[in-house]
C-alpha cells in the first residue's frame, strides 16, 4: 500500500476537483431523465396488440385494410418491428389509449418514425393526439383530434408536413408550407411545443422549423397591425446621403477644358497644305478633366432611415395565455388512406423531455448504415426482378408479333387462291366469252384448248381475261 505522507496533496487537488465535477454531472444528468416523464412510448414489441384497438370504421363497405406487424422488406434489425399497412387503396385506422395528460406549464412532445417503403402514389403518414372520450372500434377520419402531425405525400407535388392543431373546437393549420421526405428509409418527425406557445419541428433530430403559435397559425388575431391611413411626417428625412455644404469648387476648375491636342500626333509626311489646308493636332480626352463639378456626399446627420407604416396594437386582440394548451390527452392514433400500401409506423412517444427523445432517435440510428445497405440490396433484387420480367414480356411480344406475322400471311394466300379459282370458275361458266372480239362457244374453246394440248404437248395455257388472245409458243389461237 502507498505511504500516503509520501503524496503531495497539492498537485492532485485538480484532478479531485474534476472528479468531483464529473460525478456531478452525471448526478444531474441522470436526475434530469428522471424528471422526464415519459407519457406515452410505443416499440410496437410483443403484446401491442393487447395496447392497440383497431377501429371498424370503412369494414362495412369493404374499404378498411389491416395492419402487419413487421419490421418491412429492409431493416437495421428485422427484429425491431412496427406496424406496416398491407392492402392498397385502403382505409386504416388504429388507436391506443394513454394515461391522461395535459401540457399545461410543461413541455409536449410527440415523436414517431415512418418509412414509406412503397412508391406512394397518394396517402397519409401522419398520426393523431385525441381528447375526451373516443370509441376507439368507431374511430376514423370524422373523429376530432387535438393535434395531427406528420407527412402527406400525392404524386410529385405534394409532399406536405402537416401540422394542425385543434383549438376551440376549431382546427388551425400551421401556415407555413413544410416539406417531408420522400425516399424509403426511416425518417423521424418530432414536435415541440412549450409553455411560451413556441414550437419546433425537427426530423431525424435536425430542426426543420421553428416559430409562435400566436404568429404562425391563425389562431388569435395580431398582436400588432399597421396603422391605417398613416402618412409620412413632412419632416421625415429618409435621404441616407447628402450633398457636403462645406465642399467648395476649386478654383479654374470649369476651365479645365474636356478635350486636348494629342500631343502624340505627328503631321504626316505626304501631308500638302495647298491641297490638304493647314493640319491641325487631333482632339483626346483630357485626363485632367473630371466632368461637371458636383458637390461630395457625407452621412446625412439628420437621416432616420425608411419611412414605413408603423404598426400599433389591435384593438381585437386579446390574449390567451393558455393557448398553447391541449385539451387533456387521451389517446395516440394512426387514421390514413393510401393508394399504396407500405407505410411503417414505429416508435411513436408521447414525453416532455427533448433530450429524451433526441436520444431514442440517436440509439435506432446507430445501425442507419445497416438499414441503407438492406435497402441497397433489396434494390438490386428489384432491378433483377423487373428486368427478367421486362425481357420475359419482350420474348412474349416477339413470339405474338410472329404468330400475327404468319397468321396474316396465310389469311392473305387463303384469299389469293380463293380470288384465282373463282375468277377461273367464272370464266369457264360463261356460256361464251369473246377472243379477239368475236363470240365462241365454250364447248368449241375447250375443244380447241385440248387439241393444242394434245398436238403440241404444251401445258394448259392460263386462262385470259375477256377480250384477250390466247397464245401458246410457237402458235396463236385464232377464232
Amino acid at each position: 500500500m502507498a505511504n500516503l505522507s509520501t503524496i503531495s496533496p497539492l498537485p492532485n487537488i485538480p484532478k479531485l476537483f474534476s472528479l468531483f465535477l464529473l460525478a456531478q454531472l452525471l448526478v444531474l444528468s441522470h436526475f434530469s431523465h428522471t424528471l422526464a416523464e415519459i407519457i406515452f412510448e410505443e416499440r410496437f414489441d410483443d403484446g401491442w396488440q393487447s395496447r392497440w384497438v383497431k377501429s371498424d370504421w370503412k369494414r362495412a363497405e369493404g374499404k378498411a385494410g389491416s395492419f402487419k406487424h413487421t419490421a418491412g422488406t429492409w431493416a437495421a434489425d428485422p427484429d425491431d418491428k412496427g406496424i406496416q399497412t398491407s392492402t392498397d387503396a385502403k382505409h386504416y385506422a388504429i388507436s391506443a389509449n394513454i394515461p391522461e395528460f395535459s401540457n399545461k406549464n410543461r413541455t409536449l412532445v410527440l415523436q414517431y418514425s415512418i418509412k414509406f417503403e412503397q412508391d406512394i402514389e397518394c396517402g397519409g403518414g401522419y398520426i393523431k393526439v385525441l381528447s375526451a372520450y373516443v370509441n376507439q372500434k368507431k374511430f376514423g377520419g370524422d373523429t376530432p383530434y387535438s393535434l395531427m402531425f406528420g407527412p402527406d405525400l400525392c404524386g410529385t407535388d405534394t409532399k406536405k408536413l402537416h401540422l394542425i392543431v385543434s383549438y376551440q373546437g376549431q382546427n388551425y393549420p400551421l401556415k407555413k408550407d413544410l416539406q417531408c421526405e420522400t425516399d424509403k428509409l426511416t425518417h423521424f418527425y418530432t414536435f415541440i411545443l412549450r409553455p411560451d406557445a413556441t414550437y419546433s419541428v425537427l426530423i431525424d433530430n435536425r430542426e426543420r422549423d421553428s416559430g409562435s403559435m400566436y404568429t404562425d397559425f391563425d389562431i388569435l388575431p395580431p398582436r400588432k397591425i399597421k396603422q391605417v391611413g398613416a402618412k409620412k411626417p413632412k419632416d421625415w428625412d429618409d435621404r441616407e446621403y447628402i450633398e457636403d455644404p462645406d465642399d467648395v469648387k476649386p478654383e479654374g476648375y470649369d476651365s479645365i477644358p474636356g478635350e486636348i491636342p494629342d500631343p502624340n500626333a505627328k503631321e504626316p509626311d505626304n501631308w500638302d497644305e495647298d491641297e490638304d489646308g493647314i493640319w491641325k493636332h487631333p482632339k483626346v480626352p483630357n485626363p485632367a478633366y473630371k466632368g461637371p463639378w458636383k458637390r461630395k456626399k457625407i452621412k446625412n446627420p439628420n437621416y432616420k432611415g425608411k419611412w414605413k407604416v408603423p404598426w400599433i396594437d389591435n384593438p381585437e386582440f386579446e390574449d390567451d395565455p393558455d393557448l398553447y394548451v391541449l385539451k387533456p390527452i387521451k389517446y395516440i392514433g394512426i387514421e390514413v388512406w393510401q393508394v399504396k400500401a407500405g407505410a411503417v409506423f414505429d416508435n411513436i412517444l408521447i414525453c416532455d423531455d427533448p433530450d429524451y427523445a433526441k436520444e431514442v432517435v440517436t440509439d435506432i440510428f446507430a445501425n442507419r448504415e445497416i438499414e441503407k445497405e438492406a435497402f441497397e440490396e433489396a434494390e438490386k433484387v428489384r432491378r433483377a426482378k423487373e428486368e427478367k420480367e421486362a425481357e420475359r414480356a419482350r420474348e412474349e411480344g416477339e413470339r405474338r408479333r410472329r404468330e400475327r406475322d404468319n397468321d396474316r400471311r396465310s389469311r392473305h394466300k387463303d384469299r389469293y387462291r380463293d380470288r384465282y379459282r373463282k375468277h377461273r370458275r367464272d370464266y369457264l361458266d360463261d356460256d361464251y366469252h369473246t377472243c379477239s372480239g368475236r363470240d365462241v362457244g365454250r364447248s368449241d374453246t375447250r375443244r380447241k384448248e385440248k387439241e393444242l394440248d394434245e398436238v403440241q404437248d404444251v401445258p394448259r395455257p392460263s386462262v385470259g381475261y375477256v377480250g384477250e388472245n390466247i397464245e401458246v409458243p410457237g402458235r396463236r389461237l385464232r377464232p
